[in-house]
């Protein structure tokens, strides 16, 4: 089922003020060690750096985030490129789509858009790189998904990077990987996509904050699978999903809650050490 996307936008920012104002608890010192903060499509306000982009990965970087999400599509000549959008109106100005345009048109007309195997090259082993794969069309599954291999041929699945989807049926088309590295999202109530990833004995499941439960974070553990959730943009909301045992948690505010977990750690760090003396 779908929302009209004013009925989402509303219901996202009253549970955003409500998570803000919802006091929680400082998590414990190894909760906070182990909290792994995700900068969805990295760090950038579509001014002066663009989302999915090298620079926007940079900050996130320089921010100090665990990982980073990126969105990956294919030009028309199946080199992989990291892009969200369906055409490219809302950042180029463009009607044209990336499948309709070949790698090299790509970076003579648009050069922010980089490869794929140009973020493997710079943030591979830096980054945790979540690679979420749009609903491209598939024209050659077997050479799209041959380009995804020879990209990522140095790194280690779910160790290095994990692939995510809307739609399960497009991980299913990616072979050649272990089912850990695949992370299915629910974009609305996630039990179905639950008793898929279960099924499959996929990596794990990821859904808005507001969407998984505590019995959908057992259920999954228990089975030594993950959980994301996405996107907290406070303090308080934060906490709530680090106290919940959330593995990942990407948001759209990478840069402060960065910030905020550097602050707890330290406070934690030394409220430990002086009852230690």
């Amino acid at each position: 089922m779908t929302f009209p996307i004013w009925i989402e936008n509303s219901y996202l920012r009253v549970m955003d003020t409500a998570c803000e104002r919802w006091p929680q608890p400082m998590p414990c010192a190894d909760a906070l060690a182990q909290c792994r903060l995700v900068a969805h499509r990295g760090i950038y306000d579509n001014v002066t750096v663009l989302e999915n982009t090298l620079p926007a990965f940079e900050q996130a970087a320089a921010a100090g985030v665990w990982g980073i999400e990126l969105d990956v599509r294919w030009s028309s000549d199946r080199v992989p490129v990291v892009f969200h959008d369906g055409d490219l109106r809302r950042l180029h100005d463009s009607s044209s789509s990336v499948e309709q345009l070949s790698d090299r048109t790509i970076r003579r007309r648009f050069p922010a858009i980089p490869r794929l195997a140009e973020v493997v090259e710079r943030f591979g082993r830096r980054l945790h790189l979540m690679l979420e794969i749009k609903a491209n069309a598939w024209p050659d599954a077997i050479a799209q998904v041959r380009g995804l291999r020879e990209v990522l041929t140095d790194m280690v699945p779910a160790e290095h990077f994990h692939f995510l989807a809307l739609d399960p049926r497009i991980l299913a088309r990616i072979s050649g990987f272990p089912p850990r590295s695949f992370l299915s999202i629910a974009y609305h109530w996630p039990d179905a996509v639950s008793r898929t990833v279960i099924g499959k004995q996929w990596g794990g499941l990821c859904a808005h904050y507001s969407l998984m439960r505590r019995a959908l974070i057992a259920r999954h553990k228990a089975r030594g699978q993950k959980v994301g959730t996405a996107y907290p943009a406070s303090r308080n909301c934060l906490f709530r999903e680090i106290n919940r045992g959330v593995d990942y948690i990407f948001s759209n505010n990478a840069g402060e809650l960065q910030a905020i977990l550097d602050e707890a750690r330290v406070a934690v760090y030394d409220r430990v050490r002086a009852k230690g003396l």
